[in-house]
């Protein structure tokens, strides 16, 4: 299936430059639900094993790390680039020189002659696309529209044409995690010097993955997180962390162990114990869950590593002094 991308107006090329942080030019399309879709960037997302839920959402990777800023993807058939610069032609909105200009690149021969509607089916368009962030260097992609046949690679003097690679790190920013709010034991308030037991449900904290793709041009990358371990940060200096680290790793599948009835005089595999009250108020108990994360795609052999994610977030804990009895 062939889902075109419709780029922002041209700037100064057709295609050359990439939308304006501004433009209404996002188009999209989807398939059952959020599931497939494929936005205004060449790119079609399938995020049918991604996580769910409304507490959901994107890792912060653990190092200074950045999906590619922009980049070089198949958009048109050569009867959908005619369609769509036409109109901006007639309307000379960009400047009688400028369409002299692209009139002469894409239909009188200069190189390509009346938009390549004779090699219909043997290839496509290719334009850019910012990273929909916009982050440094968005903008950096202004190569002007180019023609790739099938089978053949981009032209290699333009490294930001799109790749398995670059895909994996696309697919990296739309990886959505559960959210991590932990169960605790005792429920409700806890008690000074008491050990509250921790742990998450072990049916959401499973390998989630992303897979992008470019289907004109048969390459695709799936990006997968899998949960490795809980940090547990109890929101005072004046508190104890098991283990000591405040980090319980996954052990079988699961993250911490579940408190039962027998189990109030042993130390929680993972967990924390209070040392002070929190007074009227709370503790701020933060649960960040890192994920290891890791692509394989088109003409990779095996799993290659991608930066660590991690995502957490706050819960309100009560601590409350252990009331004794005078006699």
């Amino acid at each position: 299936m062939f889902l075109s991308a419709v780029p922002a107006a041209a700037d100064n090329e057709i295609g050359g430059g990439a939308q304006n942080p501004g433009s209404d030019s996002d188009a999209s399309g989807n398939a059952d639900g959020d599931e497939l879709s494929a936005t205004a960037s060449g790119i079609v997302y399938d995020r049918s094993k991604n996580g769910s839920g409304p507490k959901t959402g994107a890792v912060t990777p653990a190092t200074n790390w950045t999906p590619p800023p922009c980049w070089y993807a198949p958009t048109y058939s050569p009867a959908e680039f005619k369609k769509y610069v036409e109109p901006i032609w007639q309307a000379e909105s960009t400047g009688p020189q400028w369409d002299l200009e692209q009139k002469k690149r894409y239909v009188d021969g200069e190189p390509y002659k009346n938009f390549n509607l004779d090699k219909a089916g043997k290839g496509f368009w290719w334009t850019s696309f910012p990273n929909k962030s916009f982050p440094p260097g968005w903008d950096g992609c202004d190569e002007p529209t180019f023609w790739v046949d099938k089978g053949d690679p981009p032209p290699a003097d333009i490294p930001e044409a799109i790749t398995p690679e670059m895909l994996s790190k696309l697919a990296y920013a739309e990886i959505r995690v559960p959210g991590t709010e932990v169960t605790l034991a005792p429920e409700g308030e806890t008690k000074v010097n008491l050990p509250t037991w921790a742990w998450l449900d072990e049916t959401e904290f499973k390998p989630v993955s992303v897979t992008a793709s470019v289907p004109d041009i048969g390459i695709e990358a799936t990006t997968t997180a899998e949960p490795v371990s809980l940090k547990i940060d109890p929101g005072t200096k004046d508190a104890e962390t098991y283990p000591a680290s405040g980090a319980c790793p996954i052990k079988n599948g699961k993250i911490g162990e579940p408190y039962a009835k027998g189990k109030s005089k042993q130390d929680p595999p993972c967990g924390v114990r209070y040392l002070r009250s929190s007074g009227d108020g709370s503790y701020p108990l933060k649960a960040t869950v890192t994920w290891k994360i890791h692509w394989t795609g088109t003409g990779v052999n095996g799993e290659k590593p991608l930066p660590d994610g991690e995502f957490g977030a706050d819960q309100d804990v009560v601590v409350e002094e252990v009331q004794s009895i005078n006699r």
